[in-house]
């Protein structure tokens, strides 16, 4: 009986061991893709965002693109258009002919910006290393994200890195009612030489538009 005990310790301990080994990976590589990320002047990508749910017959994929320099940066997704000049924030929605401008909020969910994609996984998340995918000559390591919040509404994320250029290749969200949800990076160029008028709202291209001034 004893000798089953003692065993029984023993496996426990290792299990935890490997646990602790296995996040211990996970954790390097996120803060080797975060120095990597970091050390970009700017950074250049295109991504297409699908969102899958098979109970509700969803299955829809569109494309977007960002670019961001400094505290700078804009968004393109579903036809709209966001411009942080470091100071405002401008919305620009063609079918509306609408363009909203604002103090942009750090803290608001909604506002989807590049530093929420490029650094989500930093902070409210335990993670272990998962499966390796070889995608052509690719080598992408995936780990999974496993929210701290019990309440949240995400079951877990699994964040493919490309290992070569330590890079995120692929984001796919599963959310507790088993929506679906997949970045995945067509583009990712850094270091570009980009025009001083990217980040500048042009307003004589929207005279025609309504301007919501929010502040």
């Amino acid at each position: 009986m004893k000798k089953i005990i003692l065993l029984f310790i023993v496996a426990i301990i290792s299990n935890t061991i490997a646990i602790s080994q296995n996040s211990e990976e996970a954790e390097k590589l996120l803060n080797k893709v975060s120095e990597n990320i970091k050390s970009y002047d700017n950074i250049y990508i295109n991504y297409t965002y699908t969102l899958f749910n098979s109970e509700e017959d969803i299955n829809q994929t569109n494309k977007g693109s960002f670019v961001t320099e400094d505290d700078k940066w804009k968004f393109v997704m579903l036809d709209v258009t966001r411009i942080f000049d470091g100071d405002k924030l401008y919305t620009i929605s063609p079918d509306d002919e609408e363009v909203t401008i604002s103090t942009q909020n750090p803290d608001d969910e909604s506002t989807i910006t590049p530093n929420k994609m490029l650094y989500f996984y930093e902070e409210g998340y335990n993670f272990e290393m998962d499966i390796v995918q070889y995608v052509g000559r690719k080598k992408i390591q995936y780990i999974k994200l496993i929210p701290m919040d019990s309440d949240a509404e995400i079951k877990y994320i699994l964040l493919g890195v490309d290992i070569e250029f330590s890079q995120i290749y692929k984001v796919i969200e599963t959310g507790v009612n088993d929506t679906q949800t997949t970045i995945a990076i067509v583009d990712f160029e850094v270091n570009l030489p980009l025009e001083e008028s990217l980040f500048v709202f042009d307003k004589e291209k929207y005279k025609d538009y309504y301007m919501n001034i929010l502040d």
